[in-house]
């Protein structure tokens, strides 16, 4: 028996890599039935002013096609709290990059009146999107 039923993790989850697959990894080892919210274009462009490389719809398909996942959702804005009332999870899986930030410390404090907890998993050091991004930009300017 594992020790959350619904689990809840977002991500824009674009150029995918081995640290997305880690976070979803754990985060089924914990709970029996796992969503993922996937930032749409939108979104993204709201908050980090770039367009993802690699379009919704196929990042959406992308996630769904992981065996660690059961149900993926747009996210279409940053309230987790929305979230849960939607979708009624019992714990949310985040990277502990977001711990103390103040989108997480507000969340922390919403959640723990409902019961929601939320897990901080490890960070994967050394790979992001965009350090991914960064290299292939690189390595594109010695082939020029």
């Amino acid at each position: 028996m594992k020790q959350y039923k619904i689990g809840y993790t977002t991500g824009v989850f674009d150029l995918f890599h081995v640290g997305h697959l880690n976070i979803l990894r754990k985060a089924k080892e914990e709970c029996e039935f796992l969503i993922v919210g996937v930032s749409t274009d939108e979104l993204v462009m709201e908050y980090k002013n770039k367009k993802p490389v690699i379009p919704y719809v196929d990042r959406a398909e992308i996630i769904e096609g992981i065996k660690y996942v059961d149900m993926v959702v747009p996210q279409v804005n940053r309230d987790k709290f929305s979230a849960w009332e939607n979708l009624k999870f019992d714990a949310m899986f985040v990277g502990d990059d977001w711990k103390g930030s103040p989108l997480f410390s507000e969340v922390e404090k919403k959640f723990k009146q409902v019961g929601v907890e939320i897990v901080y998993f490890p960070y994967t050091k050394g790979v992001s999107s965009t350090e991914l991004k960064h290299i292939i930009q690189a390595k594109e300017k010695v082939i020029q």
